[in-house]
């Protein structure tokens, strides 16, 4: 087998076995494969796109480069969720304690941020003392014993992923449905999942701009997850403005205990309770989405879904008393408030635009090595559709530097206030499969 024939055969628009696959995955993780072969090839599924049968097997050979975990010790059926990413995207803090309270296992393995916020590793350790660092027996019995626990994502997961990703990026293949799809499913079920619902963003501040080309990747990624054996569901959701009102990792635990105790912003309950019921529906917890449903608001109302949260974070090191008294977590030393230049009706939220915001103060990351501020971030006060008065607050800054003018700036250029009344764009636009 050749490499040259390979990418001759995908240039061409032909199939390729599973067997041709897995020659390429290996030969390019161990380096047998050059760069510039692998670009070319990239280039040819960019153009020429790949079969369902053909993704699959390019997300099993990624799979099989490096360690696959083994949740099999962990009681029941173990439910994955997986967002494409946004801007204030606080679920998994909120639906790890909500389905573990209703008896779904949540083992779930987390990463850092680069980009607007930390990722869920960067938020939780705003809670002191709580240690991702857990080996896998202790994670294994923390999850039989509570449910749920979080851990880092281990090094050597996917590493042709990774690879191939730092390739993509270089060579303008990263916006490949193909590889785009098999990336995120490879590390989904190498992280032992046994179903997964994927939560896929569309709009100014997601990955995918277009309703279209999200509900393409989303059916994409079920059809890998069904095809290769793991129960899989998406739901696309709106990004276009952020999720819930908090843009911070301190601020974002806050907005997740709120929301435990049924007092968080409404568009963040309603989203975490769609994935939520399907979380429990995979998991054979219910045997229909409106009972799942109904589970997880009575496990809201009753306080299990909170005390869940604290066991959760205590079983980990963490400070479980910032449950009842979140003033615990990192405090910005300055709260300032930007205030409406006129009268109008909240018409756009660019959501990316108001993330960079965010991470100018220092709650994300513009490099790997850049250091996170946990205290930091934005509390948006108004969300499209509502009315707001010149001088009421648009947007509050948590800020540890008294000088925060660009970041004011940025603010005004990113919200829309208009005469005319606006409608709230809808929080969930599809379900795949339906």
């Amino acid at each position: 087998m050749r490499m040259v024939d390979l990418i001759e055969k995908k240039r061409d628009g032909r199939e390729l076995t599973t067997e041709e696959i897995q020659f390429v995955v290996k030969g390019f993780t161990t380096g047998d494969i050059p760069d510039y072969q692998m670009s070319a090839f990239a280039m040819a599924i960019y153009f020429k796109g790949m079969t369902e049968q053909e993704r699959a097997d390019l997300t099993m050979a990624m799979v099989d480069s490096g360690d696959v975990i083994d949740l099999s010790a962990i009681e029941g059926v173990k439910v994955d969720k997986h967002s494409t990413g946004g801007v204030g995207d606080t679920t998994t803090l909120v639906l790890a304690p909500l389905v573990a309270a209703v008896g779904v296992p949540v083992a779930k393995m987390s990463g850092r941020g680069l980009g607007h916020t930390g990722g869920t590793i960067d938020k939780l350790e705003s809670i002191a003392g709580f240690d991702v660092e857990i080996d896998k027996q202790t994670f294994i019995n923390l999850v039989n014993k509570n449910k749920v626990a979080v851990v880092g994502q281990t090094g050597n997961l996917t590493p042709a992923d990774k690879k191939l990703y730092a390739l993509r990026d270089v060579t303008a293949t990263v916006n490949s449905i193909p590889l785009i799809a098999s990336s995120i499913m490879s590390k989904k079920i190498a992280a032992g999942a046994d179903a997964i619902v994927l939560d896929v963003k569309t709009g100014a501040g997601a990955f995918m701009k277009s309703l279209d080309d999200a509900k393409e990747l989303a059916q994409a990624m079920v059809n890998i997850g069904n095809n290769v054996g793991r129960n899989t569901m998406a739901v696309i959701s709106d990004m276009s403005q952020p999720l819930g009102y908090a843009i911070g990792n301190a601020l974002e635990v806050k907005e997740a205990i709120d929301t435990l105790k049924g007092e968080g912003p409404k568009d963040l309950e309603e989203l975490c309770l769609t994935l939520g019921s399907y979380m429990v529906l995979l998991a054979e917890k219910a045997s229909s989405l409106q009972e799942a449903r109904q589970k997880l608001e009575e496990v809201i109302q009753n306080g299990q879904a909170l005390e869940t949260f604290k066991i959760f974070l205590s079983s980990q090191g963490g400070d479980g008393s910032v449950v009842d008294d979140p003033t615990k977590l990192p405090q910005a030393n300055y709260v300032i408030e930007v205030e409406a230049k006129q009268d109008g009706y909240v018409s756009e939220i660019v959501a990316d635009s108001i993330g960079t915001a965010a991470m100018w103060l220092g709650a994300g990351r513009a490099t790997k090595e850049s250091e996170i501020d946990l205290a930091v971030g934005l509390v948006l006060r108004k969300k499209i559709g509502e009315y707001v008065k010149a001088g009421e607050p648009l947007v509050t800054i948590h800020s540890n530097t008294e000088d925060v003018a660009k970041v004011k700036e940025k603010i005004y250029k990113s919200i829309t206030l208009t005469s005319e009344k606006v409608d709230a764009p809808p929080l969930v636009y599809d379900t795949i499969p339906n």
